[in-house]
């Protein structure tokens, strides 16, 4: 009975392995290299990951990768190497922008592209959309010729404690870049600078002290949100901070 126990365990320990092995995710993590003052964006960079992929940024500084979790990910460029990112820790994967400690002494043509923001978030839903769709492991039956039995890989799953909290963690961000972004859409400089007419450090000082709640971003009607938008100007240029109504919390 020990020994078929001892089986047991052994072969439950093998699959653990195999399986940790055999289900490595690939995550593609994309962003623009950008010199010591942030405002020139370097070609050529080079961009390794500790799997052994690699690419080298283009004439706009962008780069993407493909990294799976366990792996790291570093930038070179004229034999100065960054630190190592963990692909689990980059808090924006597909927006993670760096800046490396080189001078640009000539300025160069700074190309300006317009961004589609539901076409950036479609595509992001498309490239994470193993990390979107992750739900805690837990024991489902499943009808088998045997009769019911339950899934082999979601009982390992529910031992990976590590992994777990690490694809938690990681939708958590994604997530809540993505609602972030919402908000920046539609609460958007070029909108809130046509109704208030409010520019510069004001303009600044502005979106940060009235910027919406995500759900009432979403839930408001353009009506509602422009009102919100001008009610709060007239109270920001006599100092005073938004209401509790107009300041909506997120659940």
């Amino acid at each position: 009975m020990l020994r078929k126990i001892f089986y047991i365990i052994s072969f439950v320990a093998f699959i653990f392995s195999f399986s940790q092995q055999s289900q490595a995710q690939t995550y593609r993590i994309k962003g623009t290299v950008y010199d010591s003052s942030r405002i020139f964006p370097l070609e050529a960079v080079s961009v390794l990951s500790s799997s052994g992929r690699g690419t080298v940024t283009n004439a706009d500084g962008h780069y993407e990768i493909e990294a799976e979790e366990k792996d790291s990910i570093w930038f070179s460029y004229l034999n100065k190497s960054t630190i190592k990112y963990p692909v689990l820790k980059i808090l924006n994967p597909f927006e993670f922008d760096i800046s490396i400690q080189i001078n640009v002494p000539v300025l160069r043509e700074v190309k300006v592209r317009p961004r589609n923001y539901r076409q950036d978030s479609i595509q992001n839903r498309l490239d994470y959309a193993r990390v979107f769709n992750y739900q805690k492991p837990k024991l489902k039956p499943t009808l088998t010729g045997l009769g019911v039995g339950f899934d082999l890989d979601e009982i390992i799953n529910m031992f990976r404690f590590r992994r777990n909290r690490s694809m938690a963690s990681f939708k958590a961000r994604l997530e809540q870049d993505e609602r972030d972004k919402f908000v920046d859409h539609r609460f958007s400089k070029a909108l809130v600078r046509r109704l208030t007419l409010l520019d510069s450090a004001a303009l600044d000082s502005f979106m940060r002290i009235f910027r919406p709640s995500y759900l009432f971003t979403k839930l408001s009607s353009d009506y509602d949100f422009q009102e919100y938008i001008k009610i709060c100007s007239d109270r920001f240029r006599v100092g005073l901070s938004p209401e509790p109504v107009l300041k909506q919390e997120d659940d």
